[in-house]
């Protein structure tokens, strides 16, 4: 896109969001559809809902309760709670009272929450119970700027409050505070809301952490609002959409897609408490857009696969029929290629007769806009989901930018690539391959960290996202993989580790894979079964295992994947070959450490709990 165009649409973007912070966002929303559904909860076999208006009510008299704490503008509420209404209730809470919220990932361990609450002083935190508390609890008395620490459950509440500890109290009596605050004085939340400018802070997000502690990243409200404009454009959301919260509230995409983005469309929001439960709820709510990091569209694959391997040969075959047409349909829709008038008559029929009631059965037959992005999407993931009818489109982005600066859209897309610069935005990359990005989501660095924040934004305003890359001719943006990730063999020959472990991760059987090899003569991996796969294709090889582990050692399933492993190969260069690999007898997760919250590999995590493994994998 040529420079003036970048302007033209930034111009337009910037005049459509003028003078405006989330706080305008939602009293608008409130006041022209506040008797929409805003935000619901299961409860048993049902939903509670509050509306636009009762939503907005409600942040309204939390903003009392802050400022009856002592919160004053600019300070930070820390939220550690699943997703749910009073998430969000005191997430905009914090918001009205000038404050800055922050959600603290689930899986922190007592260490990170003290030194995230430390590093950005955190005034109050808004838990979810004793979990939660427990893992608190221990840095409590060296926090001295936490002055209150409200628990959802009331039964969480300690009985005593032990020497330099902060006030604890129960959500039911801090909003119950915040009603009488309220009702007596609401022209208090209204002088903190009439201060708060585009250029105040919306949020405060750490980043995951693959390597060191978290890092800070501030986000204003214009540097949001620009975020959500963008992100609109392309996804394309109806008014009044479906939206399923599952992820993570601490990561920058779940808080546009299921924070913000629904303000803009007085969308519904559909609350999913545990990532295990999303199959459940996709069918519950049928959502009209779906967000997932590549591991969440893995899983899904996975559990489909082994759904339609137990079908009926004659409907399997059919299936596959239909799904072969529906590739073709997808994949002739990229940008530059044409469908074919009876391609399209073709995909017309067997999406009505075959592929739309799979959909409906799985919960995605409303779903407009399906997103992947945070990490690498493998290409055979793409096709799988295309050959139900359904374009998963690549995004790219990161916390430093407030979320997605390239996207795929409907009518611009390319599989393998993350789409072009959204409106108004600038990418670029250095003379050895580095993504930049200028534009006005880019944050002004991080929190108390000069140095680092210098690496981050040169002179010109290009950020440097650590990501190695290129641009096509037509503006498509390819991500290879992170730059310090990438291995460079005794050989001297640059490898990107995400290549290999994606073509690895093509056979159904692997779940999860990791290559290694920097400094090495060649590249080895390490690999987990997928749990979902792995048992039924067992039962059907005929193979007895109990569990995983004993799947591991299997001869069969250890010669089958030494065959997935030749596949890879075949499809990959000489010099990214894998010459050895182990099968673990574990899949990797977020509680076992080798995960970031957000799903991406610690690869230093997994090289040092699986050293001897790799040392094994060169000296055998």
């Amino acid at each position: 896109m040529e420079q003036t165009d970048v302007l033209r649409a930034r111009q337009s973007v910037e005049a459509e969001i003028e003078g405006l912070t989330l706080v305008d966002l939602l009293h608008r929303t409130a006041t022209e559809h506040g008797g929409l559904p805003a935000l619901s909860d299961r409860v048993g076999d049902g939903w509670t809902t509050l509306t636009w208006s009762e939503y907005r009510q409600a942040a309204r008299e939390l903003a009392a309760a802050y400022l009856h704490t002592g919160v004053d503008p600019g300070d930070v509420v820390a939220l550690m709670m699943p997703n749910r209404s009073e998430h969000l209730i005191a997430d905009m809470g914090a918001v009205h009272a000038g404050a800055v919220p922050f959600s603290v990932y689930a899986t922190f361990s007592a260490e990170q929450i003290e030194f995230v609450a430390a590093d950005c002083a955190a005034k109050v935190a808004v838990l979810d119970g004793a979990d939660e508390l427990a893992r608190w609890r221990p840095g409590l008395a060296r926090l001295p700027h936490l002055r209150t620490v409200v628990l959802l459950d009331a039964s969480a509440v300690p009985e005593i409050r032990a020497d330099g500890e902060p006030e604890f109290v129960s959500w039911a009596e801090f909003t119950a505070a915040g009603r009488r605050a309220y009702a007596a004085d609401p022209a208090a939340v209204d002088a903190r809301t009439a201060a708060v400018t585009p250029e105040s802070n919306a949020t405060l997000l750490y980043t995951s952490g693959t390597t060191g502690n978290p890092k800070g990243v501030y986000e204003t409200h214009h540097q949001v609002l620009y975020q959500v404009t963008i992100t609109q454009r392309s996804a394309g959301l109806p008014h009044g959409a479906a939206s399923l919260s599952y992820l993570s509230m601490a990561h920058i995409a779940e808080r546009v897609l299921s924070a913000y983005l629904p303000m803009t469309v007085a969308g519904h929001i559909h609350f999913c408490p545990d990532v295990l439960r999303l199959g459940e709820f996709l069918g519950l709510v049928r959502p009209h857009g779906l967000f997932g990091v590549p591991r969440i569209w893995e899983k899904l694959q996975a559990r489909l696969s082994a759904a339609l391997a137990a079908a009926p040969g004659e409907q399997r075959t059919a299936i596959e029929s239909a799904a072969e047409v529906a590739r073709a349909y997808v994949e002739g829709g990229q940008y530059g290629r044409t469908r074919t008038p009876e391609l399209e008559k073709r995909f017309a029929r067997v999406d009505e007769e075959v592929l739309a009631p799979i959909r409906a059965l799985i919960g995605l037959d409303r779903a407009e806009a399906c997103i992947v992005g945070a990490a690498p999407m493998p290409v055979d993931t793409l096709r799988f989901f295309a050959g139900l009818g359904l374009l998963i489109r690549d995004v790219y982005g990161m916390t430093e930018n407030c979320g997605a600066v390239t996207a795929n859209r409907h009518d611009a897309y390319r599989f393998g690539s993350v789409g072009r610069p959204q409106d108004g935005i600038e990418l670029s990359t250095t003379d050895d391959g580095e993504l930049l990005v200028r534009g006005p989501v880019n944050v002004g660095g991080y929190l108390d960290r000069p140095e680092e924040s210098a690496a981050l934004i040169d002179a010109d305003g290009w950020l440097h996202t650590g990501d190695i890359g290129h641009i096509d001719e037509d503006g498509f943006v390819y991500v290879v993989d992170r730059k310090k990730e990438l291995i460079i063999t005794s050989g001297g020959e640059n490898i990107a580790p995400a290549t290999i472990e994606n073509r690895l991760k093509e056979h159904p059987l692997i779940g999860q894979a990791l290559a290694y090899g920097d400094r090495r003569p060649y590249p080895v991996a390490l690999l987990t079964l997928d749990p979902d796969i792995a048992p039924g294709w067992a039962a059907d090889q005929g193979v007895d295992a109990a569990d995983l582990a004993a799947l591991a050692t299997h001869p069969r399933v250890l010669e089958e994947v030494g065959r997935a492993v030749e596949e890879a190969n075949g499809k990959l260069a000489r010099v990214q070959q894998v010459k050895k690999w182990r099968l673990l007898p574990a899949e990797w997760t977020v509680e076992t450490e080798e995960l970031t919250p957000s799903l991406k590999l610690k690869r230093r995590v997994i090289q040092r709990k699986y050293s001897d493994d790799l040392g094994r994998l060169y000296s055998a």
